[in-house]
């Protein structure tokens, strides 16, 4: 059986939408007491319809007023098909046509046209409505609609207009069937003994009670305590229904309208920029750089600024690419529809699809042009390389889809580096060689990967990718924990003669003063040299002034295993006598041993944190 669709009214107020669905469904979906006191709608109604294909349908009534034009956009985002309403006694009226703009706008596939109230015209009257209809509809996407006359108070033309819908429902899936589950909010409440429930139309995929979600733009996390379709309990709930969520871990005061149920897999995230690509309807005033106006998108409004990426300014009659810089934060996919409206006064002025849900703040440019140019075509090895193109740190497999990473390097189109596999583009994989090198000229002691990633305008994972690179190619030297220059690492006697020294000293080197004395240097000289020294490796800084040779320290943790595994513990003056050395020495490397997280100590004593794995030192 084909899965459910969404269908959405539109048309002006008081021509009839309510009542027709009702006639249709048996449902009145003003659900307010002041819709029915006012008789006119002012919040989505919803109800079922069965088609005699066996299709299911999810009725979305929406108000006609102009003053909730924007509730119609929230009504109309995301259905599949419409039922245009317009009555015969008035014909096409100002809210017709803007309701017709946003599902056209919304790239709404198909829909019905019901004339309404044919009963108070006669068939003449009817026709004339109908006229008028077919030449608003004319040389548009709806110009095929086929047009039911009907009147709810004699209960004409109904199984027409149901046969009619039937045929228009006769619709390809969607591309995002079977995609991961998205309902936009628009209802929450809290009932008694129930606890938190929110409304919605899902969008895509499918919501099963006992479901972890996740609530955008706020990430709370809820679970799905049951689902109803249309008031009837449901294991599960799937794309075009209409859907009611029982949530447990969230408070009703913690959702709101606009908001975005996430499903497992779900990788939507909030955003205050968006790349899209937009029209203007005929007669909208041109859109200048800066201008504000209300992004509808899903069941969010958010204020937001143009920026044009072709120009400075968006003409009505094309199509042009903008980037929205937004007010409040969408949770958008790629693909998205969304209506463009005036703040004053409140018209429909355009709508788009959205071609990037998460860029970089950027301005007009060729460059930008291209790479929405390639998002548009469908090429996903062509966006990844535009891709790589912009990244100045590369890419790697938390970025992109590494078999298609792996399929430009294959192709020559990209480079791998490193051993966590990071691609470059050729042309930034030399830019970012010749920055390394170039903040390396500048040193005269190793510098570490993070400060040269921050030197040199890169991420510290691709700064390490460079230099693995860097270094296999002699290029660059590992010194310790830093970096230099292969051709500035020409041995220093003087750093050869400290290591001497401090490799006869064993277990108590002597100080920085002392050093200075025995080689005739000046003592800042030798503290700068004992630094190198240590980063390079060569010596290791206990505390500060007191350097060891690496295999001094080496044998003093081995004694101080070898105490510990025999009493317990050790203590300074068991160190001390153990090594046979003064308690300084003895105090330094203890500390040492515990900030190295070898020991713990415990008042006087020194405990082992773990246990040796093997006979040899715990490291």
């Amino acid at each position: 059986m084909p899965g459910p669709l969404t269908l959405g009214t539109a048309g002006h107020i008081d021509h009839g939408k309510t009542a027709l669905v009702e006639a249709l469904t048996g449902t009145n979906t003003d659900r307010l007491p002041e819709e029915r006191a006012r008789g006119i709608s002012i919040e989505l109604g919803f109800a079922s319809l069965e088609l005699p294909s066996g299709r299911s349908l999810s009725v979305v009534d929406v108000p006609g007023h102009e003053r909730f034009v924007r509730t119609m956009v929230a009504g109309a985002t995301g259905i599949d098909l419409f039922l245009l309403v317009v009555a015969a006694d008035d014909g096409v009226m100002p809210q017709t046509r803007e309701h017709l703009a946003v599902l056209e706008l919304l790239r709404v596939p198909a829909g019905v046209v019901a004339i309404t109230k044919s009963d108070l015209v006669g068939r003449e009257g009817v026709e004339l409505a109908a006229a008028e209809v077919r030449e608003r509809l004319a040389e548009g996407p709806y110009e095929e609609a086929e047009i039911v006359p009907v009147s709810a108070r004699a209960g004409e033309g109904f199984d027409r207009l149901v046969d009619a819908l039937d045929r228009a429902a006769v619709l390809p899936p969607r591309d995002v069937a079977d995609g991961p589950a998205r309902l936009h909010v628009d209802r929450c409440f809290s009932l008694r003994g129930v606890g938190t429930v929110i409304t919605g139309t899902l969008w895509s995929g499918v919501l099963a009670a006992g479901e972890e979600v996740r609530i955008e733009p706020s990430g709370r996390r809820a679970r799905v305590r049951s689902v109803e379709v249309h008031g009837q309990v449901r294991e599960r709930a799937e794309r075009g229904q209409r859907v009611a969520l029982n949530l447990a871990g969230v408070d009703r005061r913690e959702v709101e309208r606009g908001d975005v149920v996430a499903g497992p897999g779900a990788e939507l995230q909030p955003t205050y920029l968006i790349d899209a690509a937009i029209e203007l309807v005929p007669g909208a005033r041109p859109l200048r750089r800066g201008s504000r106006l209300h992004v509808h998108h899903g069941t969010r409004e958010a204020p937001a600024r143009v920026a044009p990426i072709e120009g400075d300014v968006v003409d009505p009659g094309g199509r042009s690419y903008v980037q929205l810089r937004l007010e409040r934060p969408i949770v958008p996919a790629a693909g998205d529809r969304f209506v463009l409206r005036q703040i004053a006064p409140a018209d429909t002025i355009g709508g788009g699809s959205v071609l990037d849900p998460a860029p970089r703040k950027h301005g007009a440019g060729p460059q930008h042009v291209q790479r929405l140019r390639l998002v548009e075509s469908g090429d996903v090895l062509a966006q990844l390389e535009a891709r790589l193109a912009a990244a100045a740190s590369g890419l790697g497999s938390s970025d992109a889809d590494p078999a298609l990473l792996e399929q430009l390097g294959t192709d020559g189109r990209a480079q791998r580096v490193g051993r966590e596999h990071r691609y470059f583009a050729p042309a930034q994989l030399e830019l970012g060689r010749i920055r390394i090198l170039a903040v390396l000229e500048e040193q005269t002691r190793p510098a570490s990967a993070g400060a040269l990633a921050a030197a040199s305008g890169l991420t510290a994972v691709a700064a390490r990718a460079l230099l693995e690179e860097l270094v296999a190619a002699d290029e660059v030297v590992a010194r310790g924990p830093g970096f230099m220059r292969a051709s500035a690492t020409a041995p220093d006697p003087r750093g050869d003669r400290i290591t001497a020294l401090l490799r006869e000293d064993l277990l108590e080197p002597r100080s920085i003063d002392a050093l200075a004395a025995a080689l005739d240097l000046d003592r800042e000289d030798v503290r700068e040299l004992l630094e190198q020294l240590a980063l390079e490796g060569r010596l290791e800084r206990v505390k500060p002034g007191v350097y060891y040779d690496p295999g001094a320290l080496s044998e003093a943790e081995s004694r101080i295993i070898e105490i510990c595994d025999r009493d317990g513990f050790v203590t300074i003056a068991g160190l001390r006598d153990g090594l046979g050395t003064s308690r300084k020495y003895a105090q330094a490397l203890l500390e040492h041993f515990d900030a190295r997280r070898l020991t713990l100590r415990r008042g006087d004593r020194h405990v082992l944190r773990r246990r040796r794995a093997t006979n040899g030192p715990v490291r």
